[in-house]
């Protein structure tokens, strides 16, 4: 294969294109040509050939730029290259207003946090937080930050400019006990990964490459709280390789309402999918349900850290998650042996049952997150090694992917 030729029709095909709006995730079918790929592609750099809107995820073997399927490129090379649309993304909360320091908010508290702050904090526990960004600056988050990365402008700090990030960041990790809030693992480190706009909105190729920065600089879990309704083999596929790692990851089930179905990548049988419980500890009427939700947590008028030091109070699926995420940071930092399946099984075992409404029934027996209890049973158990997942782009239990 005649590399350098290859990688002129591909600058080609960009240059004529949308470096946003119409990027394609190449997947090579046969990883020995993506290295070779590579190897060429650093010669020309070391020449000074200049390589715009293009970008790599080494885990998957995958190129992202912006190439039409219909192309003389994507067909002469549609035996080498897998090519799938970079569908678009959004972030799993439902409404927002501006709200007072809560102390310790009342999520924290229903899932047992503070009991468990005894023998755990989630002391240097690293959550990726695949979001909008964080705001650097408020005072109940900043000395529980690193720098992270932007994925939208490399040349920048993941700096929010939305306010959903650094509510989720709170949540997790807010470390201000005599003047702000405090999260659920208030000793955690949160790695910011800002892969979303202004508006709450990214791409797959995005969420790809966020998640391939968070195995490269070795996190302990990721959060993502978003989602989509499309199935994406290159998003499965890298979450299979985080999953491989072990490196479990939490995700946001969706707030449609429904029963019996809910959002990628949450729908992967390698995340623990979350849905949302209120105050009374009732699945939330937003939330999805059913047979494919891991585990609860709260979700409803959720108050946490907001930008310019502000707070605000947000309703989804994704306050939930920052909830589980911030207990399973506590469970690391005691036992940071323990896979994702395990932890998986350790949260559903040891869950506090919902209280159900007249018209509701639960598929399967799901409950909402207890930290204390978590705690208490990870610290007696012994991990068993990895609990692979096979990248077969099977769904959670094996059910069929329709929507």
């Amino acid at each position: 294969m005649d590399y350098t030729r290859f990688i002129q029709m591909l600058l080609e095909e960009t240059d004529r294109r949308n470096p946003v709006e119409e990027k394609r995730i190449m997947t090579f079918l046969n990883p020995r040509l993506y290295f070779a790929y590579h190897r060429e592609l650093n010669k020309l750099k070391a020449n000074g050939v200049k390589i715009p809107h293009m970008q790599s995820s080494h885990l998957i073997k995958a190129i992202i730029a912006p190439v039409s399927s219909r192309s003389k490129f994507a067909i002469r090379y549609k035996d080498v290259l897998l090519l799938e649309d970079n569908m678009p993304m959004k972030v799993h909360a439902v409404q927002s207003k501006i709200e007072t320091n809560p102390g310790i908010p009342y999520g924290v508290k229903q899932i047992r946090a503070p009991r468990a702050w005894s023998t755990s904090t989630g002391y240097r526990i690293k959550i990726g937080v695949i979001d909008t960004g964080v705001d650097f600056q408020h005072p109940d988050i900043r000395y529980s930050l690193t720098g992270g990365i932007n994925l939208l402008n490399r040349n920048m700090l993941p700096l929010d400019d939305n306010g959903h990030g650094t509510h989720i960041a709170g949540t997790i990790a807010a470390a201000n006990s005599t003047e702000g809030m405090m999260g659920v693992a208030p000793r955690a480190i949160i790695c910011p990964v800002k892969a979303f706009d202004h508006n709450g909105s990214a791409y797959v190729s995005d969420i790809i490459l966020g998640i391939d920065w968070c195995v490269r600089n070795h996190v302990h879990l990721i959060n993502m709280s978003f989602g989509m309704k499309t199935r994406s083999r290159a998003l499965q596929e890298i979450v299979n390789k985080a999953y491989l790692s072990g490196i479990p990851i939490v995700a946001s089930s969706g707030n449609d309402g429904k029963r019996r179905s809910i959002d990628y990548p949450a729908r992967y049988s390698q995340t623990i999918s979350v849905g949302a419980t209120d105050q009374n500890r009732r699945i939330a009427p937003f939330s999805n349900r059913g047979q494919y939700i891991d585990i609860y947590a709260p979700g409803d008028k959720i108050i946490s850290s907001w930008t310019h030091g502000k707070y605000h109070e947000m309703s989804g699926t994704s306050m939930a998650t920052s909830h589980v995420s911030g207990a399973i940071a506590l469970l690391l930092a005691q036992n940071n042996a323990l896979q994702p399946a395990e932890i998986k099984t350790l949260l559903q075992r040891t869950s506090t049952p919902l209280r159900l409404r007249k018209d509701q029934r639960l598929d399967r027996d799901s409950g909402e997150v207890n930290a204390l209890r978590l705690l208490r049973e990870g610290m007696k158990f012994i991990s068993t090694g990895p609990q692979p997942v096979t990248a077969s782009l099977k769904t959670k239990k094996n059910r069929p992917s329709k929507i």
